[in-house]
């Protein structure tokens, strides 16, 4: 039995779908079973940590999110007999990363807890998600234009699925413990090539007009915390005109190349009010 945590998220979700076509038993967990559309095969359970037998009872494998992982979780787990953690981490952690950022923190913190809990552990540390393109999602929606910032920021964007891809292998083949795994797209794409890419796929030119920070990052992000958006401000500053990370992690670990953004956006094209 595996356990994935997240199970309706963007990775969690595309990771059941993955496993139960391999023919392995998968216990999604979800704050909310109800309201989840998960697949049949799955066993899907309320994800209570003070229940942990009813977490882990007969799991093997654990695929965690950071803002998940707690020394009490994972005591829970390897007590009731997992023995390998697959961890969604953070390409943020790198040699000469600012230590003090709040996405670093949370994700070494995440690592550490889980370097300590004494079970094997697999890091994937993915870059920019393209999913982060959904904040664009109501305006283009709406009409043809995308009032955004940095249209000449530059990221190497991952489909959530090559990273559901990556965890897949890391969960069921031998060989991955200890392993940190970096995780980007194939190449690298701004701001404002993302939303060309996105009206193609939709059959509409997009325009990209750019705002002030301060006005249009409460409004595309309205679910952060002011401390934690002006840190990520100043994160999308820095890519400006400045070429992203990019590995061929993906091509190597799964036999297939990380899909560009292009194939993202037209896998994703009903979000943006296309015809999918």
């Amino acid at each position: 039995m595996i356990v994935v945590t997240g199970a309706t998220g963007n990775v969690g979700r595309a990771l059941v779908d993955r496993l139960l076509a391999a023919g392995r038993p998968v216990r999604a967990l979800t704050r909310d079973p109800q309201r989840a559309v998960l697949p049949e095969g799955a066993e899907v359970v309320r994800f209570q940590p003070d229940d942990p037998a009813a977490l882990f009872d007969g799991a093997s494998a654990l695929y965690l999110y950071a803002q998940a992982t707690t020394p009490a979780l994972l005591e829970a787990a390897r007590t009731h007999g997992v023995r390998h953690v697959v961890l969604l981490s953070s390409s943020i952690i790198q040699e000469g990363a600012d230590e003090t950022h709040p996405i670093h923190v949370m994700h070494a913190t995440a690592e550490r807890q889980i370097r300590d809990s004494g079970l094997a552990w697999t890091f994937l540390r993915p870059g920019a998600f393209a999913t982060n393109a959904l904040a664009w999602a109501p305006q283009i929606r709406a009409g043809n234009t995308v009032r955004g910032i940095y249209p000449d920021g530059l990221s190497a964007p991952i489909h959530e699925d090559d990273i559901a891809a990556v965890a897949e292998r890391a969960l069921l083949d031998a060989g991955h413990e200890g392993a940190v795994h970096r995780l980007t797209g194939p190449a690298a794409t701004s701001n404002a090539e993302q939303v060309a890419a996105i009206g193609a796929a939709v059959g509409r030119e997009l325009a990209f007009v750019e705002g002030d920070p301060r006005e249009v990052a409460p409004e595309l992000f309205p679910d952060l915390p002011p401390q934690m958006l002006q840190r990520l401000l100043q994160t999308f500053a820095d890519t400006v005109g400045v070429p992203p990370e990019i590995t061929d992690t993906v091509g190597k670990l799964t036999g297939a190349p990380a899909r560009t953004f292009a194939e993202w956006a037209r896998d994703h094209v009903g979000d943006f009010g296309g015809q999918a």
